[in-house]
């Protein structure tokens, strides 16, 4: 899942001192508390729950009413609503806690952590033997905002919609539906393929409440894909066409969509005809939600330590690494911490960097520390050096490095390897966009062009005022076209090595911006979700080390961590583990 911000996708890359595979991971998990001993923490996972009912337990002291401000400074969010489409960190935690139901959801437990439990299915499915056919029995009592029940023909055309991969280009069915499910290679879609009604696809049958789906691969995991908005209702036929239905998609979940002004302001009110008996996981405490994106990080971080109105019912998705200290005498427990599975990283063009030593070149040329600073980061806390692709605490992760030790800014070590490849006449030529309208994003420029130059190469750095992603994920693009370094962030979608290194390194995938594409590791890939079930996540590992020091395709700058700052206001304030957000669901106003 990728990290919709893009200040992180350049200044979001960058280390620190910190070892990530030494002292930089605590054993607990990291803090949620005050104080200086905040560490970098594993993200644990894979807890079930298949027998949790609704209503969600009501989060002690919680009191009704009020407004709660999310501030989210230097993230434009999501291009579009539309739950099909949705496969951000930003757009996802708002509306999977908030708007749209899916099959499963995650909850979070009381030492923090993510459980998976039950949403519009009964339960978290029943696969067959060997994993190639799912069952998903659809409750009755779920409504859409018009008062109409969720039907399970409603689902299982919303799951349909996933396999649309022109209607929806970088949407997770891309990876997931298209890739698991019975025929859909071979199926276009609802609209691409001129099937408005999904006739011709027959990986998916209703019977009753009863929704089947067969599996061209066996799936094991499906239970976690199922809690992907991609993975619920859409009003039949044209109600649910897109694009326009991205504007303002029916909600069946505790709010709905009031107001939405891309890239500016997304509000949303209370749903009065969502039933709490119906869902398992979520709340409806708050009279609104009000997101503000593209917030200028300084001006918030002076709103939320001034304790004014504007700050007591406000949240703020990430603090300056300069006020850090402040925030961290003067905030408590309402500064907290959010574990994640992601990484950052800096994607060289493959089919145009072709010599390894200049792949490796640049993760030398790159001036960590500098760009975490001038980014806004904090040591050891919001970021620590990355050795690989699938980040801590994920299961088959090995502890490598593909130099022997931990890659840091060594301009004379990219210079010898340019000298290497053959380029020790000329500076090697680099092109690649930044985010301008973020003052931040374009210090951290600046920092690049610097650490890069210094070390043999030469940058042309363009300004662009749309997402990053936007350009980055157009093979139209006349300026994608021109660069030959590009980047991602990327977070798990659930605690598996299957949701890392497909994704961003086999051949096609829509977020491999390094377009790597090697036959043999496309196969390693496939074979692994062959393999029995418990020698997965091994497998996982090992090929994971045999990319970076055979192929270094992709260079893993950073394993990324959130802090997130609340106001006195705002009851029960925690981060949600599943995703590295808020914890939306929660959340209230202190009357």
């Amino acid at each position: 899942m990728k990290r919709n911000k893009p200040l992180a996708l350049v200044a979001g890359a960058a280390l620190l001192t910190l070892a990530a595979c030494g002292g930089g991971s605590s054993e607990d998990g990291g803090s949620n508390g005050s104080g200086s001993d905040r560490e970098f923490g594993d993200q644990e996972g894979g807890t079930k729950d298949a027998e949790r009912q609704g209503p969600a337990a009501d989060v002690e002291g919680a009191t009704p009413g009020g407004t709660i401000t999310v501030y989210l400074p230097g993230d434009p969010g999501p291009d579009s609503l539309d739950p099909t489409g949705g496969w951000s960190v930003t757009g996802n935690s708002i509306q999977q806690a908030l708007t749209s139901r899916s099959l499963t959801q995650y909850v979070r437990d009381e030492e923090g952590q993510p459980v998976l439990v039950p949403d519009l299915a009964t339960d978290l499915g029943t696969p067959n033997e060997d994993f190639t056919e799912w069952t998903f029995t659809i409750r009755e009592d779920a409504t859409w905002e018009d008062g109409k029940p969720v039907t399970a023909e409603e689902v299982a055309f919303g799951i349909c919609r996933s396999l649309d991969s022109e209607a929806f280009p970088s949407g997770p069915g891309t990876e997931y539906s298209k890739h698991y499910f019975a025929g859909a290679e071979e199926y276009e879609g609802p609209y691409t393929g001129k099937d408005p009604k999904c006739e011709a696809w027959d990986g998916i049958s209703v019977d009753g409440q009863d929704i089947t789906i067969s599996m061209s691969v066996p799936f094991p995991d499906m239970d976690y894909w199922g809690a992907f908005m991609a993975m619920g209702p859409a009003p039949l036929g044209n109600a649910s066409k897109p694009p326009n239905y991205g504007n303002k998609p029916l909600s069946n979940g505790p709010y709905k969509v009031e107001s939405y002004k891309p890239n500016e302001e997304l509000v949303l009110v209370k749903n009065d005809q969502w039933a709490a008996e119906s869902d398992p996981g979520r709340h409806q405490y708050a009279d609104e939600f009000v997101f503000k994106f593209n917030q200028d990080q300084a001006k918030v971080d002076e709103i939320m330590l001034s304790d004014n109105a504007d700050s007591q019912t406000a949240v703020s998705t990430s603090l300056g690494s300069d006020k850090y200290n402040d925030a961290n005498s003067q905030l408590g427990d309402r500064l907290v911490q959010q574990t994640s599975q992601c990484v950052s990283t800096l994607t060289p063009d493959y089919t145009k960097i072709t010599e390894i030593e200049v792949r490796k070149a640049l993760a030398y040329a790159y001036p960590y520390e500098d760009v975490w600073i001038a980014g806004g980061e904090v040591p050891g806390v919001t970021r620590v050096p990355a050795n690989s692709i699938m980040p801590p605490g994920m299961a088959g992760k090995k502890d490598f490095q593909v130099d022997g030790e931990q890659i840091t800014y060594d301009p004379e070590k990219a210079k010898e390897l340019l000298a290497e490849a053959g380029y020790g006449d000329e500076p090697y030529e680099i092109t690649m966009v930044y985010y301008e309208v973020d003052p931040l994003a374009v210090a951290t420029q600046d920092q690049i062009t610097k650490g890069f130059e210094a070390s043999g190469f030469k940058v042309t750095a363009i300004p662009v005022q749309d997402s990053p992603y936007n350009i980055w994920l157009d093979p139209d693009n006349k300026v994608n076209k021109k660069l030959n370094l590009r980047g991602v962030n990327w977070c798990s979608d659930w605690p598996a090595g299957s949701t890392m290194l497909p994704p961003l390194l086999k051949g096609e995938a829509v977020y491999n911006t390094a377009f790597f594409d090697e036959p043999s590791i496309n196969e390693e890939m496939d074979a692994i979700n062959e393999l029995p079930l418990e020698d997965q996540a091994a497998a996982w590992g090992d090929l994971d080390e045999k990319i970076m020091t055979e192929y270094f395709p992709i260079i893993p700058t950073a394993f990324r961590n959130d802090l997130f700052a609340f106001g006195t206001k705002i009851g029960n304030p925690t981060g949600d583990g599943s995703i590295g957000a808020p914890n939306y669901k929660d959340l209230y106003v202190m009357q």
